[in-house]
C-alpha cells in the first residue's frame, strides 16, 4: 500500500514539474495575437460571422418586394418582406425533381395531406406544375422527416422543418410570389 502511495505522489510531482516548465499563459496569448494586436480567435469569429451572413443573404438575382425565394443549389428558402429584407431564412430538403428557375405565384395551399411519398405533411404551399405533371411546393412532414432524394418516384416536394413550414404558410398567402434561383 505504501508503494502505491509513493508511486502516486511521484506521478503528481512529475506532473507539477511539467506544468511549471510549460510556457505560461501570457506567452500563449501573445502568440495568438495578429500583427495588429487583435486576438486571432476574435478575427476567426468575425470571419465566421461574415461567412454565415453571406450564406444567408437574400440572393441578388431574386427580384424585389415581398416574395419567397428558393435557392435550388443552396437548398435554402428566404421569406423576404416588401422592404427586401429577409424576415426568416432556413434550409430545406428537396425531393427528386427541382423546379426550373423563374418567378411563380402560389397556386394553392392545403393545411394537411399525405405527401406523394406517403408521409403525412402539413402547411402545403404549391407554386408550379410542369409539363410532365410534377407539382412543386413546400411542405413540412408531420414527423419531421425529409424526402428520399434517391427515390425513383418523381416528386417536386420541398420539405422544411415544421416550425419553418408554419412560418412559410403564414407568409405565402394565395398569389404570393415565389422566386426560384439556381
Amino acid at each position: 500500500m505504501a508503494a502505491l502511495t509513493a508511486a502516486a505522489l511521484a506521478g503528481v510531482g512529475f506532473l507539477a514539474y511539467q506544468a511549471d516548465a510549460a510556457p505560461h499563459q501570457p506567452h500563449v496569448a501573445a502568440s495568438s495575437a495578429g500583427r495588429d494586436g487583435k486576438d486571432a480567435s476574435a478575427d476567426a469569429a468575425a470571419k465566421d460571422k461574415a461567412a454565415r451572413e453571406a450564406a444567408t443573404a437574400v440572393p441578388a438575382d431574386s427580384g424585389t418586394g415581398a416574395r419567397v425565394v428558393y435557392s435550388v443549389a443552396g437548398k435554402r428558402v428566404w421569406l423576404v418582406a416588401a422592404n427586401d429584407q429577409a424576415s426568416r431564412t432556413f434550409e430545406v430538403s428537396p425531393s427528386t425533381v427541382n423546379p426550373p428557375p423563374g418567378t411563380y405565384k402560389v397556386t394553392s395551399r392545403q393545411l394537411n395531406a399525405v405527401g406523394s411519398d406517403g408521409v403525412p405533411v402539413e402547411h402545403i404551399v404549391r407554386f408550379h406544375r410542369d409539363a410532365a405533371g410534377t407539382v412543386f411546393g413546400f411542405s413540412a412532414a408531420v414527423d419531421g422527416s425529409a424526402p428520399d432524394p434517391a427515390s425513383t418516384k418523381k416528386t417536386g416536394a420541398i420539405r422544411e422543418k415544421p416550425a419553418d413550414g408554419r412560418a412559410l404558410w403564414e407568409f405565402a398567402v394565395g398569389g404570393a410570389t415565389v422566386v426560384v434561383v439556381p
